[in-house]
């Protein structure tokens, strides 16, 4: 079955949303019709594959300004464009659609044709702008291939060496991104990009680099750290610092600048007493203070050599009460917002784990299988038989 382009008609009017339906064809395009502004918001919410909205300018609940400030607010505006279809015709109107982001302005009453030809010249553009994305897109994911695979090997020795379940990386980076959409969807005082989203989210792995350089018997002490050794064990950050500004790389290169502030500034918290530099507040990089409150949460729901795993239910608690320190009331929120997709984002990981480990025992049955069959003297006598009728297949025919 041919594409079918999704476009929602935004409209109070009844009557106006079936003349469009109309006038473009309901052999031509899927849509999806909302009376107000609150029913748009909540269509685009739950269809992302809407590929043009046509949206009216004057509506009970919300308005189409309002629409489009949402929609700038959730960054939709840059992948879904917007046209908007209304009587009023004063320039300021124009102006203010145009300023908030709408790609193009039709007035009633409609001219057919005008309506047809928009409407598709606007879905074209944005279709070849989506393919050039993705021929970008793929270009940067060959060129980070390597560069997240040396970030992900990197960060499983101070794992395996830290006597941790392997998964830890994983879960630090899921957790993260999770936290980083939600808190760009719930304001805008971080400007994040999806390049930003990218960035600190690979760079996550690497934020315990510094464990490297702690002994041990300390790392993997299974009772209470002394006090001087909880002092060698902070130590790892700013000492993961450090290791990365002499690394050869240009350290102008965002990865590496990011990577930086998680390593130093992942243990300071919200109200000042963390460490190493006792930054407060926003004076810690937002890319530091969400690995923060992802690491302290997998370390609660996750088994260490000094302490059980709790649940999910108990972690969330534990960090909102402000057992675990003190982190920014809006990423709390993100977190409690988040915290079915986060569980369920866990359990994901250890559902994959568990398949790798039936898959290696599979593996490691059949090694053994082949080799009590070749003490037996069966598995070779089958290769060759294998391997004698291969060549008879292969051999050139010879006439008779």
């Amino acid at each position: 079955m041919e594409y079918q382009e999704t476009i929602l008609i935004v409209d109070d009017s009844a009557l106006n949303r079936m003349v469009l339906i109309e006038i473009l064809g309901k052999e031509n395009y899927t849509f999806l019709e909302a009376e107000n502004g609150q029913q748009a918001v909540e269509l685009l919410d739950c269809h992302p594959e809407v590929d043009l909205l046509l949206l009216d300018i004057t509506m009970p609940e919300i308005d189409g300004f309002g629409v489009l400030e949402i929609m700038n607010q959730y960054h939709w505006i840059e992948e879904t464009p917007v046209i908007m279809i209304s009587a009023e015709d004063a320039y300021s109107f124009i102006e203010r659609a145009y300023d908030l982001g709408a790609s193009d302005y039709i007035t009633r009453p409609f001219d057919a044709r005008v309506v047809c030809r928009r409407v598709s010249n606007t879905l074209m553009l944005y279709a070849k702008q989506k393919r050039l994305v993705q021929m970008v897109a793929e270009q940067v994911y060959e060129k980070e291939k390597v560069s997240n695979t040396m970030i992900s090997i990197l960060s499983h020795i101070v794992e395996f060496r830290n006597n941790e379940s392997g998964l830890h990386v994983v879960h630090i980076r899921t957790i993260t991104e999770l936290l980083l959409r939600r808190l760009r969807k719930k304001t805008d005082r971080y400007p994040l990009t999806e390049a930003d989203i990218s960035l600190i989210s690979t760079a996550s792995a690497l934020h315990d680099i510094g464990k490297i350089n702690i002994p041990e018997q300390i790392l993997n002490k299974p009772g209470r750290l002394t006090k001087e050794e909880f002092e060698i064990v902070k130590t790892h950050s700013a000492v993961g610092e450090h290791m990365l500004r002499q690394i050869p790389f240009n350290q102008n290169e965002p990865l590496v600048k990011i990577a930086r502030e998680i390593c130093r500034w992942h243990h300071e918290r919200w109200d000042g007493r963390g460490y190493p530099d006792g930054l407060k507040g926003d004076e810690i990089p937002i890319s530091a203070q969400v690995v923060s409150l992802a690491d302290v949460y997998d370390a609660l729901t996750s088994e260490r050599c000094y302490k059980a795993a709790f649940d999910h239910e108990t972690a969330l608690n534990m960090i909102v009460n402000g057992e675990c320190g003190a982190f920014n009331p809006l990423l709390l929120e993100c977190l409690m917002d988040g915290a079915d997709q986060i569980k369920q984002a866990m359990q994901e990981t250890e559902e994959e784990k568990q398949k790798d480990a039936e898959q290696s025992q599979r593996q490691e049955a059949n090694r053994l299988s082949r080799e009590v069959l070749q003490e037996e003297g069966l598995l070779a006598g089958r290769e060759k038989q294998g391997s004698a009728r291969k060549h008879r297949e292969n051999a050139p025919k010879t006439s008779e």
